[in-house]
């Protein structure tokens, strides 16, 4: 008899490591992109297979009410009652039916039904087959405050959905604003202008230069020469709403500027480039570990005017209380204008973000000590909602009398083309 333990595996194919890092999600809770990350580090796939595998843990976890919504309607047994391995397969495979038209058909169902064992397989093949039967039919919610109509056509559970809602000034609006958190978002490139110019940046990447960001160049996906100047150091990945609120700070050359909740460093590295590398730029962060990834971004940039340490924003360096030209305050938040980006945020409970006010406020009055008289300071979030937001700097400015409102900006992904960001821009007054 022959021996066959040592014969290699065949390799995966992208929608069995696909299908494999789905149930690792549900089983363990752990994020979508790390869960991309590690098991692209070690997958030995080409590269359309690479982003076809991407697009499958990103796209069904981004869609999955919708999906297990019909599911319910083409099954004999609801989403929830089924073996994981059928849910998900089934998840895949009208993933890719209703929402990847480059796929053939009959490919999606094949490859679905081929994903399960064979015991499992005759279940997922008749469901999909009753779906295209169908014509693909999807009758959506009816009828209440449309709040259920919209968390099933876009995935958005409804108490998230209500606060989206209640965050535009024209509730009209809210299924262009789904329909954009839910579009596959596009990489900005920070353009590192001490080595290039933006125009040269996007003739070497093939890229289209941003309409609203300075210094940033559009691409569709992170093609090999783009990742190219990412190891060289010649930009870095930054979207426009971020790019925007870091040249709102309007860091100059010689100036001190501080960025007390700085990882990943992004924002950091935009103010050093706006100050050519003159001056200072105090990089904290509440997590040490992190650290490094400013450190070791700022050296392959080539930005010596980064400078990190550890840091509790809402515990300022007395050394520097009053120095600061200008202080960027990036808040933790809930994250609700990067869904598109990080799609696990969406099924966050709400009431975990309950208590980010109480802890953004105390992180705006720790970073505005640093600002001195005449100085600027900026608080920016990466979210829609209004208690993170406005309802916080109107909360800050009415007990610290020393700073004036200047201008406040709401970045909404269907109206500007890029991540949902929020930034207020203040003064402190010259003679307090």
């Amino acid at each position: 008899m022959k021996n066959h333990a040592s014969r290699p595996e065949k390799p995966q194919s992208a929608r069995s490591l696909a299908l494999a890092s789905l149930l690792a999600l549900e089983r363990d809770g752990r994020y979508s992109n790390l869960e991309v990350d590690a098991r692209l580090r070690t997958a030995e796939l080409a590269p359309a297979d690479r982003a076809l595998y991407t697009r499958l843990v990103y796209g069904v976890t981004e869609r999955r009410i919708t999906l297990d919504w019909i599911i319910d309607r083409y099954s004999t047994r609801g989403a929830a009652e089924l073996d994981p391995e059928v849910r998900c397969a089934l998840r895949m495979g009208i993933y890719q039916l209703f929402f990847m038209d480059r796929i053939p058909e009959h490919a999606a169902v094949d490859e679905s039904v081929n994903l399960v064992p064979r015991a499992k397989s005759g279940y997922v093949n008749a469901v999909l087959r009753a779906f295209l039967r169908a014509d693909k039919h999807i009758d959506w919610p009816e009828g209440g405050d449309g709040l259920s109509y919209y968390s099933v056509k876009y995935s958005i559970p409804e108490p998230l959905a209500a606060i989206y809602r209640d965050a535009l000034d024209d509730p009209e609006e809210l299924g262009e604003l789904f329909e954009a958190l839910n579009r596959e978002p596009h990489v900005g490139l920070r353009v590192n202008t001490l080595r290039l110019s933006a125009e040269e940046a996007a003739a070497r990447t093939g890229g289209e230069l941003s309409q609203i960001a300075p210094d940033l160049v559009l691409l569709d996906s992170l093609t090999p020469e783009a990742r190219a100047g990412l190891d060289e150091g010649l930009w870095f990945v930054q979207d426009e709403a971020s790019r925007i609120v870091s040249a709102a700070v309007g860091a100059l050359p010689g100036e001190r500027v501080i960025d007390t909740c700085a990882c990943p460093g992004g924002k950091s590295f935009s103010m050093a480039l706006d100050m050519g590398n003159e001056g200072e730029v105090l990089a904290f962060d509440l997590h040490a570990n992190k650290l490094s990834l400013i450190e070791k971004g700022a050296a392959k940039l080539g930005l010596s005017a980064i400078r990190v340490s550890a840091r509790d924003a809402r515990d300022p360096d007395p050394a520097l209380i009053d120095s600061a030209d200008r202080v960027l305050c990036d808040a933790p938040c809930s994250g609700l204008g990067v869904i598109a980006k990080k799609p696990d945020i969406r099924y966050k409970d709400p009431a975990a973000f309950e208590r980010l006010p109480e802890i953004q406020r105390e992180i705006l009055r720790g970073a505005s000590r640093y600002v001195k008289p005449g100085g600027v300071l900026v608080y920016s979030t990466c979210t829609l909602n209004r208690a993170e937001n406005e309802e916080t700097v109107k909360a800050f400015l009415a007990s610290h009398p020393a700073f004036e409102a200047g201008e406040t900006r709401v970045f909404w992904p269907h109206r500007d083309g890029c991540d949902g960001f929020f930034m207020a821009k203040m003064r402190r007054r010259a003679e307090s």
